[in-house]
């Protein structure tokens, strides 16, 4: 489940040579988990009285956040990596290589959902750019209602 707050894989393949240092030294900045976005979701949540687990190893896709009682797992996806329709890019250096390597990401949170689907679990996605604060009003809203059931 994606959540859309505007209407309230390792490959095989080699990976290329960097096109620059600047850019080498960017790829090597960014963070693998506790990103911005995801530290302003948690803070937010963990604000409302709602207790998780992050990065729990075990289930499918290593998820963000994890409210076990409730069997939510929350993804909180950067637009470059996992291809947002609204503010992905492609690079224009090494394009062949990143058009497939982007590819494999988005076939692969596909993947990750329906094995979590498949053991009786919620994925839900937000995007890096959703206002957390709505974000954080939808989980605990689908949150609430799971754990009524």
């Amino acid at each position: 489940m994606r959540i859309s707050c505007d209407d309230a894989g390792v490959g095989s393949a080699k990976r290329p040579e960097a096109s620059s240092e600047q850019v080498s030294a960017q790829m090597k900045r960014m963070p693998r988990e506790d990103s911005g976005p995801e530290l302003r979701l948690r803070r937010i949540l963990h604000s409302r009285g709602l207790r998780y687990r992050t990065n729990l190893r075990g289930l499918p896709g290593t998820p963000d956040l994890v409210f076990s009682a409730t069997k939510m797992a929350v993804f909180v996806d950067g637009c470059f990596w996992h291809q947002c329709p609204e503010h992905g890019t492609m690079p224009k250096a090494n394009g062949d290589w990143w058009r497939e390597k982007l590819d494999r990401n988005v076939e692969r949170d596909r993947r990750v959902d329906g094995e979590l689907e498949e053991l009786g679990w919620l994925p839900i996605h937000v995007w890096e750019h959703d206002d957390p604060d709505l974000a954080a009003d939808q989980v605990e809203q689908l949150w609430r209602e799971r754990r009524a059931s």
